[in-house]
């Protein structure tokens, strides 16, 4: 698979992360040693992008070039990971930003 930048959009970060103090009471929340083994051990997934969120949250989209599998996940300051979305059919893309020149 290509590789190119990866541009999350603002409003998924925005939606990931207001999500992830619910995905934190959830069984899908692990110390973020054992979710990063587990997602490349059993996916071959490996880390694409990283943010940070308010509260100290770290959201990381993690994903395989071989398979296109993709998995987006929250930490929380404490150190637990949450899984907040996954799916196929990745794909890195570099986009340029839009003109934002008043004259045209």
């Amino acid at each position: 698979m290509k590789r190119t930048i990866f541009a999350l959009p603002a409003a998924l970060a925005a939606l990931t992360l207001a999500a992830a103090p619910a995905a934190a009471q959830s069984r899908n929340c692990a110390p973020r040693d054992t979710v990063v083994k587990r997602l490349a051990e059993k996916y071959g997934e490996s880390r694409q992008s990283i943010g940070m969120g308010q509260q100290g949250m770290v959201m990381e989209t993690f994903a395989s070039d071989e398979t296109g599998s993709w998995t987006i996940t929250v930490t929380t300051p404490n150190g637990m990971t949450c899984l907040v979305a996954s799916g196929q059919s990745y794909e890195v893309l570099a986009e340029a930003l839009p003109n934002t020149d008043s004259d045209v």
